[in-house]
């Protein structure tokens, strides 16, 4: 138990953990099980829905298995690893390879690292040798990503870039782990792309940049300010006090400071936890609060909400 919380916090805590839903994970099978019969139905339906409804359902089914696979890298629902990475490794949201992800990810959590660019592997942030190092345009693009609606029409494009360039790199190095990853990751694509051509009414083109791309847009804006830089660790990370829609679509990882105290809570306990002993919470960010993405919208729709050059680092 992290030394920050007192007896009775402790035991709060424990209490979360030996609840029946926390030994058998009923809940994280259950959608799990219905991300899965979702896709498939959506996609074998879609002949009879239509391109745009079908569109219109696959969008935040995807945002949501996204959502799901977080929970799987980090122990959910079951205890063994290589279980998880085969529950999780169907590429409904295409371009992140689930190794990869999970890989980067629990990198990210070392929390002494957060926002610090090399160190972080999610950092939003540039050193300050890449921003002198950076044209005019180049900087601009990253202004813009400070944005809300920046975030939403360039982060995904931007990330893909930088994890293609990423990658070929690995790749031409010669990792055989990068081979393996890719080589895996793109059989199961195509195999998931001919499903999709054979059996549905969408286009391969369809899916790949109208449903898998505006699927990582919104992703993005789950991901905008959850962090920040501060002197403090604990302090970086936010308190998102976002509406229902938005808890279920990215399973309560708006109260980010949490999950990042406690990892190894399921989605569903994480708004109890964070219930419990709300103030200590908001003690513990320094007041990193945000009142949902509402106010992000309205704040920072058009205005960036920090600079992209790391303030310290």
């Amino acid at each position: 138990m992290p030394h920050y919380f007192d007896n009775a916090h402790s035991e709060e805590i424990d209490t979360l953990r030996q609840r029946l839903t926390a030994r058998t994970e009923w809940p994280t099978w259950l959608l799990l099980i219905g991300v899965y019969v979702g896709w498939f139905g959506i996609v074998l339906a879609s002949p009879g829905l239509g391109l745009w409804w079908s569109t219109l359902l696959l969008i935040p089914l995807v945002v949501l298995w996204l959502s799901v696979q977080h929970e799987l890298l980090h122990g959910h629902p079951t205890r063994w690893p290589a279980l998880n990475k085969i529950l999780g490794y169907a590429p409904f949201a295409v371009w992140y390879p689930y190794t990869l992800y999970r890989d980067s990810h629990l990198l990210h959590h070392r929390d002494e690292d957060l926002t610090i660019p090399g160190r972080d592997p999610e950092s939003r942030y540039l050193s300050a040798e890449r921003w002198q190092g950076s044209s005019g345009f180049e900087r601009g693009l990253h202004w813009l990503n400070k944005t809300v609606l920046g975030r939403f029409a360039l982060g995904a494009p931007l990330v893909l870039l930088a994890l293609a360039r990423e990658q070929l790199q690995r790749l031409q190095a010669g990792e055989r782990q990068a081979w393996s990853m890719w080589l895996s990751h793109g059989a199961l694509t195509l195999v998931m792309l001919a499903f999709i051509a054979r059996y549905s009414a969408l286009p391969v083109w369809h899916y790949l940049l109208l449903i898998s791309v505006p699927a990582l847009s919104i992703a993005m804006i789950r991901s905008y300010y959850e962090h920040r830089p501060h002197a403090q660790p604990e302090q970086r990370t936010v308190i998102n006090e976002a509406a229902w829609p938005w808890r279920w679509l990215f399973l309560n990882l708006n109260f980010h400071l949490v999950h990042h105290d406690l990892p190894s809570l399921p989605w569903y306990d994480l708004p109890r936890a964070y219930r419990a002993r709300r103030e200590q919470w908001l003690a513990r960010s320094g007041g990193f609060v945000v009142q949902g993405y509402g106010q992000l919208l309205r704040q920072n729709g058009v205005k960036a909400i920090d600079s992209p050059r790391h303030p310290f680092h």
